[in-house]
């Protein structure tokens, strides 16, 4: 996986090689990813990767399924949905909104915190890095799983919308209870077929909306993300089944 994991010029992890079989999985997502990169829609984001990277772009971030690796779809018992990763050098790790140790935090991860710490003074993170939800149960999954650098959105709708519906298909269908966290549109645009999934399979699920912690969006109407409460909301509806302690 080495190959893969090459800094960039700036001395940040970039993607270096298109690699998803050394591209390690938590037991239990291979068969949604497998099935994902030998259809037409796989192979068809295979090639757009390899021709942006043999062009000389800086692609983010060196694992994008990282996510996967970290919280095995039996310990899933929460999901926050973004949109696609951070864009700046140093700053994506494959989680969605988490950067790592150090990392000077996105305005987006501070009104997390921001909202966290509203709803519960002294448990935000220490810093940026949100690895411990992540080993706690919480899938932190980007709709679009890979961007270029400075240039925000640049790898959507090129294929990993495919995968990550299907694995949001997958943790509806079999995860309960689950909460969902859908921030901003394309977040939002998930519940349906979240909601009717977990519908089918008789699955407890809560589905909570609101506008992206973005600053652009963060306070304003119809759905914002200050105040919205979701964290608060998701603990005790989670406790309340047995599973404390996840956020």
């Amino acid at each position: 996986m080495q190959s893969s994991l090459l800094p960039d010029d700036s001395g940040a992890p970039r993607l270096r090689a298109w690699e998803p079989d050394k591209w390690p999985l938590a037991d239990g997502w291979s068969p949604v990813v497998e099935r994902f990169f030998l259809s037409a829609e796989g192979q068809r984001l295979a090639r757009f990767i390899r021709d942006r990277l043999a062009a000389g772009a800086v692609v983010y971030p060196p694992h994008p399924l990282r996510a996967l690796e970290l919280t095995p779809p039996a310990n899933v018992h929460a999901v926050i949905v973004g949109q696609d990763p951070y864009h700046g050098p140093g700053q994506a790790e494959g989680l969605a909104f988490s950067v790592a140790p150090g990392v000077k935090l996105p305005p987006s991860l501070r009104n997390i915190f921001k909202e966290l710490h509203r709803e519960a003074p002294g448990s935000t993170p220490a810093n940026g890095s949100l690895l411990g939800w992540a080993k706690r149960g919480v899938l932190l999954l980007n709709t679009s799983l890979t961007v270029e650098e400075g240039a925000a959105g640049s790898h959507a709708k090129q294929g990993w919308e495919v995968l990550t519906d299907a694995l949001l298909a997958e943790v509806a269908a079999k995860a309960s209870p689950c909460v969902y966290m859908l921030w901003g549109a394309h977040a939002q645009a998930k519940a349906p077929l979240i909601e009717q999934a977990a519908r089918l399979h008789g699955r407890e699920a809560l589905v909570l909306q609101a506008n992206h912690p973005s600053p652009l969006s963060a306070s304003r109407p119809p759905a914002p993300f200050i105040g919205c409460g979701h964290f608060s909301i998701a603990r005790d509806w989670l406790t309340a089944r047995g599973f404390p302690g996840i956020f």
